[in-house]
């Protein structure tokens, strides 16, 4: 069948724009995520609302709210041990990813009748994707843009240095609490694109090949949404004609764009310095 064909289908025009908005909110945040070195904790985040989808299950609630209540609880957590304890955050995060893993486990062995399918929410499915997943992403991104716009100059200031940031007075708690709600939001609702253990690549791939043309904090973000959206539609493409997994697929396309990326830079790099020479 045409390719084309596809686009008359509504899980495919939701694939699309799943796509779209996944790489929007990703690719800003995703820069901050980077940027601040953040990974680990984004990382600890996401395993942890597993936690959140097993209660869903367990309630017979859409799994995706019961994730962003726990991601979001996770998100807190993990700051708050770190700054009002003696614990270290690397700690707080293997603390907090070990009890929402387990948590989720333990609610879908006790969940009656038949364990659930989840291989959507491991690996990810972005044809699976229904309108009202699609409304959520896009709502997200829109708030993700508005935050970012408002406190953009702030964002910076915190993320350059932050305790110099707190000396001047900055609200440099509400910031962080801020984007750790707003770092757990973009896991959770991106867990159906590419799945759990497949999502912090979609945080820092495009961003990690955008660093490579520049250093400014917008570009970044802005080419990471075009890397993000480009690799995602290839992968679709790619998972449809050969009937692969879908997250796996746009996690491939996002390696091998970043290979390219580096290859492409290393000519370039190349011919400026023999012109040098010259």
């Amino acid at each position: 069948m045409n390719i084309l064909m596809q686009f008359q289908y509504d899980f495919f025009i939701n694939a699309i724009f799943a796509a779209l908005f996944a790489s929007v909110s990703c690719g800003i945040v995703g820069t901050y995520i980077v940027s601040k070195r953040k990974v680990f904790i984004s990382d600890g985040i996401t395993h942890a609302s597993f936690g959140g989808i097993g209660i869903g299950y367990y309630l017979g609630i859409n799994p995706i709210i019961g994730a962003v209540i726990f991601g979001i609880l996770s998100a807190l957590g993990i700051e708050y041990i770190s700054k009002k304890t003696e614990v270290r955050e690397d700690s707080a995060v293997g603390i907090i990813w070990s009890f929402g893993m387990a948590v989720g486990i333990i609610f879908i062995f006790i969940t009656p009748g038949y364990a659930p399918n989840l291989m959507s929410f491991l690996f990810g499915n972005i044809l699976t994707v229904n309108h009202f997943e699609v409304m959520l992403m896009m709502a997200l991104s829109l708030i993700i843009i508005l935050f970012f716009t408002i406190f953009f100059k702030l964002i910076l200031f915190i993320s350059f240095d932050e305790e110099y940031a707190s000396t001047h007075r900055a609200p440099v708690k509400f910031i962080n609490y801020a984007l750790l709600s707003l770092i757990a939001l973009c896991i959770v609702l991106n867990i159906r694109v590419v799945g759990i253990i497949l999502v912090i690549s979609f945080l820092t791939i495009p961003q990690t090949t955008a660093n490579l043309f520049s250093k400014k904090f917008k570009n970044i973000m802005l080419y990471s949404i075009i890397i993000a959206f480009v690799g995602s539609f290839i992968g679709l493409i790619f998972s449809y004609i050969y009937n692969i997994p879908s997250g796996a697929a746009i996690i491939f396309c996002f390696v091998i764009m970043f290979m390219l990326a580096k290859i492409f830079k290393k000519i370039i790099f190349r011919n400026k310095i023999k012109k040098a020479i010259r």
